[in-house]
């Protein structure tokens, strides 16, 4: 079954039905928001709002993460766990072709709605594994931004992330990319006082998620080693800051932030604790070089085989 939000398509071949995951009375209000404003709206929504979940839905710097990406308008873009939509927008805007993966109708109708004047999205309702198994075609780029932390709820295995890599690469078009981003499990923030994004609890990434949960993050080491189990010996990390939420800066190996240059303490959405300065803590890190061990966030870019 398929229908249509302005020029946008619906796919609910594989929809379940319901929606096993949601945030609840917010994902009402973010769908009047978008169905009643222009886009152009919503920053001032975010500031008469003041809420976390409006901001990060809605926010333009959400679009920061992949909007320099070299994606060229001839090329398609597989994006799974599109959300409420707040990149899939930027990545229409560059490529020829979006395909979505999401499990939520919810969300989906959102993202639907805030982008129905563009003619080149499908979203694909459904759990990410009964989808897969029906895609057909390769992709120039696939992207899971904020999304491969939950590698062990979309995949059933003994080693979920590294088979999620393995499956997402059997759809990339020879030379295409992945683009993953993704907290770091030992980012600045976390020791500094703000609480692990995903459990709510206070060092729960860097005790090594001792309470479980659907999500788990990694140091840039772990990941390293993850990707070349899955096939990636190469991968290009680059350091979205303050986080790949809302970027507002992105360094590389080959550009990294000065002493000074980082400005932000987080805690957009939770209280927190202040144990120490974390702008001058970070000072102290680019001065010993160990910056990009220690960025609160990880954008890479893996490319498949020939």
């Amino acid at each position: 079954m398929n229908e249509f939000i302005g020029k946008v398509q619906i796919d609910e071949t594989h929809y379940p039905g319901e929606d096993y995951y949601s945030d609840g009375a917010i994902e009402d209000r973010l769908l009047d928001i978008v169905e009643t404003y222009p886009e152009e709206n919503y920053n001032e929504i975010i500031n008469d709002s003041e809420d976390w979940a409006i901001l990060y839905h809605l926010s333009h710097l959400r679009g920061n993460i992949v909007e320099w990406l070299p994606i060229e308008k001839k090329q398609s873009v597989l994006e799974i766990g599109a959300g409420c939509g707040a990149v899939t927008g930027v990545l229409s805007q560059k490529a020829a072709k979006v395909d979505c993966i999401d499990l939520s109708k919810k969300r989906s109708l959102i993202n639907a709605t805030r982008n129905k004047e563009k003619d080149n999205i499908t979203i694909k309702l459904g759990n990410f594994q009964d989808v897969e198994a029906s895609l057909t075609e390769k992709y120039d780029w696939i992207t899971l931004i904020g999304v491969f932390e939950y590698g062990k709820a979309y995949i059933s295995s003994d080693n979920p992330y590294v088979d999620f890599l393995k499956i997402i690469k059997k759809h990339l078009k020879p030379n295409g990319k992945i683009v993953i981003a993704i907290e770091n499990r030992l980012g600045l923030k976390y020791f500094a006082g703000c609480v692990e994004d995903h459990s709510g609890i206070l060092f729960d990434g860097i005790e090594g998620y001792q309470h479980g949960g659907l999500a788990e993050t990694f140091s840039k080491q772990e990941l390293t080693t993850v990707l070349k189990e899955a096939g990636f010996p190469i991968a290009d990390f680059y350091y979205p800051y303050p986080d790949y939420k809302l970027p507002l800066y992105i360094f590389s190996d080959d550009y990294l932030p000065q002493a000074g240059s980082l400005h932000i303490h987080q805690n957009y959405d939770r209280l927190r604790v202040n144990a120490f300065d974390e702008i001058k803590a970070y000072d102290s890190l680019i001065a010993s070089g160990l910056f990009p061990l220690f960025s609160n966030s990880f954008l890479i870019i893996l490319e498949g085989d020939e």
